[in-house]
């Protein structure tokens, strides 16, 4: 588990390095909460009840972050997916 200071150079590094990527403002929501301690996993239900968005919506916003190399899809099996940020 990283300490406070850690999570917070690793938030200002993300940012820094995507100071020019466009991210919606619940896009940044989210961002925001996985660097300041998320619980559990990111699906896309859970998105979409945090940002109060439909779960299409939810999910455009999730393949949005993908594409520009933001998130990913974990490896993990079952039938909801998960995602994570890549590092």
């Amino acid at each position: 588990m990283l300490d406070a200071t850690q999570r917070i150079l690793r938030k200002a590094e993300f940012w820094k390095l995507h100071e020019h990527t466009p991210v919606n403002e619940r896009q940044r929501l989210i961002l925001n909460k996985l660097f300041d301690g998320f619980e559990g996993k990111l699906k896309t239900s859970k998105w979409a009840k945090i940002t109060k968005t439909s779960s299409d919506t939810a999910l455009r916003d999730i393949k949005d972050l993908v594409e520009k190399g933001i998130l990913r899809q974990t490896q993990e099996g079952g039938r909801s997916v998960n995602y994570e940020l890549v590092e």
